[in-house]
């Protein structure tokens, strides 16, 4: 039983320790799918399938450049932002005022759905009720008679 519990833990901690080691390969694939081709294609950088595509093969060459230099992973995005502009970013990153491009749609949401509720709540509070299905309350005498109209004109 011992035994077991050792090896899985064993197993546990050897996942845990391969858990950051993607080595450079994974890194360049992690990097070169944050940018997009300056192409005008807008399609991912280590995706872009443009026969003879002017931009593709020289970026890539570039990201190789830069990854021999030991950059970090920001620094690059950067040093790539700041040749081609943020556009070359396939999403913005998460730093200073492009925090706001991760912000914005979530409190853009949040903000529509307590002012529908709001309006929502005027609306009843203006008609003196609740929300309740049917239109005006009718009598059983009327009740009546409407049933009567109603069965009469559906008749074949």
């Amino acid at each position: 039983m011992h035994r077991r519990w050792l090896q899985a833990l064993a197993a546990c901690l050897l996942a845990v320790v391969m858990l950051g080691a993607d080595g450079a390969a994974g890194r360049f694939n992690r990097i070169g799918h944050k940018m997009v081709c300056v192409c005008g294609c807008g399609q991912i950088l280590l995706e872009c399938n443009h026969v003879g595509c002017p931009d593709s093969d020289r970026m890539i060459g570039e990201l190789r450049t830069q990854m021999t230099t030991g950059m970090p992973e920001d620094g690059i995005l950067n040093w790539f932002a700041g040749k081609y502009g943020a556009m070359v970013l396939a999403a913005p990153i998460r730093a200073g005022f492009d925090t706001v491009a991760w912000i914005a749609p979530i409190a853009v949401f949040l903000l529509a759905t307590i002012g529908t509720g709001v309006l929502v709540r005027v609306w009843v509070r203006r008609r003196g009720g609740s929300l309740t299905a049917g239109g005006p309350a009718v009598g059983s005498a009327e009740r009546s008679a409407l049933r009567d109209r109603i069965r009469r004109e559906t008749e074949f």
